[in-house]
């Protein structure tokens, strides 16, 4: 296992990001093997390459990265070609990142995404966005069985995609049954409870646990005990960045966070409106039921208003740098033998994040 001692060897973000992305190219090569292979599938994968190179290789790329940096903090001197497996894992995550946010957004119905219109709303797409989010996860499939299908840790980094696709799904699920259609506000559902529980499953799993697991499944670590303690600390540092998420919808400038907030239209169930509700008077409640779950901009405000005369911003705030200190205490204390960079690094891409 590699110590804190390789850190110099270790490339900065900027150099990691560089190598990560010359990967995606190879991946789209792939892609159109598949083509060439089967040419009256051609017309499907030259269209699947066009949804690929729409909605995977353009976000922070996070959690991709955080597959190859986990790896070198676990591995000491690590060789080219488990660096490029990593990448391959890394990108596994883009796309199954790629995948929840096509058909997140159509049923959102959200408007962009990263900075451009989603993908649904393109004119010759619509509803084929449906398949191509399916598309988008199969490929992770294709890529596990091309670069470790004779890996010791085949069936471990296998299973553990499906386990995770299932975990996230399962969040979406309790996420759209928990925010009903428009103007149908039962906020008797938005307790800080069931909220928890929407991040968890829909959060927390994909873009925190899975990236560190799999890097660990590489390492050779796979043990439960390891796993255990790395999950711990992992969901309790997604159930921080969503907060963060939620905070951003409302009040982040779209043109950094790449997307217009629409949490209060589309009746979701974010911290701000629980938190809102726990601390607010009767009267700003019936504000909120109101107006809350409409499309409608002067709904919006109002609901707005509410949250600035609750001081939402500045809650956060408290909220924001307790949760930091509360997570640097559990990885000093929890993390085991597991390297605390691992989890450090983690947490310092996220704290204060504005996008």
């Amino acid at each position: 296992m590699a110590q804190n001692g390789s850190d110099a060897k270790r490339p900065k973000l900027a150099d990691e990001l560089a190598m990560f992305d010359e990967v995606f190219p190879m991946l789209m090569n792939d892609l159109e093997k598949h083509g060439v292979r089967d040419p009256e599938t051609s017309g499907a994968v030259a269209w699947f390459k066009r949804a690929a190179l729409y909605n995977v290789p353009h976000g922070k790329k996070n959690r991709g990265i955080s597959v190859v940096q986990t790896y070198r903090h676990l591995v000491e001197d690590p060789t080219e070609e488990n660096l490029k497996i990593a990448r391959v894992l890394g990108w596994g995550v883009e796309f199954l990142q790629a995948y929840f946010l096509v058909a997140d957004d159509i049923m959102d119905q959200s408007i962009t995404r990263r900075g451009q219109p989603c993908w649904y709303k393109q004119e010759d797409v619509s509803l084929t966005a449906i398949n191509d989010s399916f598309f988008l996860e199969s490929t992770i499939y294709q890529m596990l069985k091309k670069y470790i299908r004779e890996q010791p840790y085949y069936v471990n980094v296998l299973e553990l995609f499906l386990e995770v696709n299932y975990q996230t799904v399962t969040g979406q699920c309790l996420d759209m049954t928990t925010a009903l259609p428009e103007g149908n506000v039962d906020f008797t559902q938005f307790t800080m409870e069931r909220y928890s529980a929407i991040v968890k499953w829909k959060t927390a799993f994909y873009s925190f646990y899975l990236p560190v697991a799999l890097a660990m499944h590489m390492a050779g670590i796979s043990d439960d005990d390891s796993h255990s303690r790395a999950k711990n600390i992992l969901l309790q540092m997604g159930h921080f960045f969503q907060v963060q998420d939620d905070y951003l919808d409302c009040y982040g400038k779209p043109e950094v966070i790449g997307k217009i907030g629409t949490d209060i239209e589309d009746n979701k169930c974010g911290w701000l409106i629980v938190k809102a509700l726990e601390i607010a008077s009767k009267e700003q409640i019936e504000i909120l039921k109101a107006n809350y779950a409409r499309k409608d901009e002067l709904c919006v405000q109002k609901v707005k208003a509410v949250y600035k005369e609750l001081d939402l911003e500045g809650v956060y705030r408290k909220y924001e740098d307790d949760s930091y200190r509360d997570l640097i205490k559990l990885i000093n204390e929890t993390s085991g033998n597991l390297p605390k960079d691992i989890f450090i690094d983690f947490a310092k891409k996220i704290f204060k994040r504005e996008k």
